[in-house]
């Protein structure tokens, strides 16, 4: 066994221990009384249930409580996934007014009869942190002419969960899930008004979950756009909380807001599609566009870079392309290794896109995902630009990769990005630079990707992968020097004159946790020499 196999072992061993033990101790008695204690204050403010929308997949149809078969619901075998849904209490949300209050409270009381003292299951960090925003959120059947004996029940069993939470909220390493327990803390400690020790500890760990996660742009260190703009639908929750029940807004929570909304407006403005970088897939924004809308949210970003990212754009073409390094690893679960890899959109279509993201983690396609491979870059004898190793549940970059050099030009005839990494220098000796111009008036892109080795030895084997919509088609010309992409009836031209250039089949991870067949194209070569330049073109036709 190698050393980094031991060590992987003792660290999953000691994971393991940690975790057995910890479930010994929030199963004791002890724990039972600590998280139980609580005080006598009746809940005041009262959340509207319509400020969750941004995170609330509202449907068309609203369901009374009455339609669903209450007796058995928690009797039924169901997967994982289905128990979550029913346990959090979001599909209260789904509910009309003209439900049954009655039956609607039966519910609460029966779920405390079976869960009120914590258990693993039913009372996972994420699961009881949307519970108590759906309990309060939905106050108008869960809460209102209930008799006091219920009242008493329901105030005290919300500040009982949010007791675990603060017992919680510290060891837990998922940074989402942690927003989500504080957002749960802080509308506890709104609606009992007098309660100051809950909003007191929830700012403060917001506080310190932004200090920690987000740099000094304004932009999640993860470089996780999906992560962004989950944080900035809770933080846009929280203000409308606080500014509901009349309370002061902090002022670090309107600065995240802005800069958080500048990174979206970054990404989305004059753009509808979604960008596939380090843990991005394809979303619908329209809803959360029309609820920034609704509460009278702008934002704007005139920025051409921002977190590692350029884009360069005008009325039909959009350039996108990482130049940024890899995060640390505390904030890499979700980090893709397609350093320089690139994006291109004619007329809001993409005719070069990188493959997208597998968030399942229990998943091998989620490190397939990740790889190298499957982004618009160079790779070297198949191997990607960053390594990674387990940590926990999850997959993080154990040797990381730095961008050494960046240029951008932006004019109206001419645009160009450069940039270079040392991802390959360790193991291969080599540094990879890359520039990509575009020529608006000739709607051409020319690129030159070039192998910079310190002391070459023995060859390698590069190849640079161009991936395809799963909708586009292509096809290779008779003197098998160029390749014709066609995408929603644009021609473009792929050519590379001194190398070989092929297609390829691989996977589209677009949407969430699913894949289609794509194609890629390909250029193939071998190297020895201090210097290597590939230059490629993509004119349309």
């Amino acid at each position: 066994m190698t050393n980094s196999n031991s060590l992987g072992f003792l660290s999953q061993f000691f994971y393991g221990l940690k975790d057995n033990l910890k479930q010994i101790y929030q199963s004791s008695n002890f724990y039972e009384k600590k998280i139980s204690k609580t005080f006598k204050n009746y809940f005041q403010y009262k959340p509207s249930p319509h400020l969750l929308s941004s995170i609330i997949k509202y449907q068309n149809k609203k369901y009374r409580i009455e339609d669903f078969v209450l007796e058995t619901i928690w009797q039924n075998k169901m997967s994982i996934k289905d128990y979550e849904k029913l346990n959090n209490f979001f599909w209260f949300f789904s509910l009309d007014l003209k439900s049954s209050k009655e039956t609607t409270r039966s519910v609460i009381k029966n779920w405390i009869k079976d869960n009120g003292k914590y258990n693993k299951k039913g009372w996972e960090f994420d699961i009881t942190s949307k519970r108590i925003i759906a309990w309060l959120s939905n106050h108008q059947l869960t809460y209102e002419d209930s008799d006091k004996e219920y009242r008493l029940m329901f105030d005290h069993m919300i500040q009982k969960q949010t007791n675990h939470l603060l017992s919680e909220i510290k060891s837990s390493d998922n940074l989402e899930n942690k927003l989500i327990g504080c957002s749960a803390i802080i509308l506890t400690g709104l609606a009992y008004k007098n309660e100051k020790n809950y909003l007191e500890n929830g700012l403060n760990i917001l506080k310190n979950i932004i200090k920690y996660s987000i740099d000094n742009q304004g932009f999640t260190k993860s470089r996780n756009i999906k992560q962004l703009i989950f944080y900035l639908k809770y933080l846009i929750i929280i203000r409308e909380w606080f500014k509901e029940s009349q309370n002061i807004i902090p002022e670090y929570i309107d600065e995240t807001i802005f800069y958080l909304g500048s990174g979206y407006a970054f990404f989305y403005k004059d753009n509808n599609s979604d960008i596939f970088f380090n843990g991005n897939y394809h979303s619908k924004n329209n809803d959360f566009d029309q609820y920034l809308k609704r509460f009278g949210y702008t934002f704007k970003n005139e920025l051409n870079e921002l977190g590692g990212y350029v884009i360069l754009k005008n009325k039909k073409i959009i350039l996108v392309m990482d130049v940024g390094s890899s995060p640390n690893k505390n904030f890499s679960t979700d980090y893709q290794y397609g350093a320089l890899s690139f994006e291109i959109f004619s007329n809001q279509k993409k005719l070069i896109t990188n493959a997208g993201y597998f968030s399942d983690k229990k998943s091998k396609l989620n490190r397939l995902s990740k790889s190298t491979s499957v982004h618009n870059t160079l790779i070297i004898e198949d191997f990607s630009s960053c390594t990674s190793k387990k940590s926990g549940k999850c997959i993080v970059v154990d040797k990381g990769l730095k961008v050494l050099k960046k240029n951008i030009v932006f004019e109206k005839n001419y645009w160009k990005i450069y940039g270079s990494h040392d991802g390959y220098l360790q193991k291969f000796g080599s540094i990879h630079e890359r520039t990509v111009e575009f020529y608006p008036e000739q709607n051409k892109f020319v690129g030159y990707d070039k192998i910079l080795r310190k002391v070459p030895k023995k060859e390698i084997k590069f190849d640079i992968r161009f991936h395809l919509h799963p909708s586009s088609k292509v096809m290779k010309t008779q003197d098998n020097k160029s390749i014709l992409i066609e995408v929603d009836e644009e021609g473009w031209k792929f050519s590379c004159d001194n190398f070989d250039i092929n297609i390829d089949n691989g996977l589209y991870f677009g949407n969430k946790n699913s894949y289609k067949d794509n194609q890629n194209i390909f250029i193939s070569g071998m190297n020895l020499e201090n210097e290597q330049t590939i230059k490629w073109e993509i004119i349309k036709l």
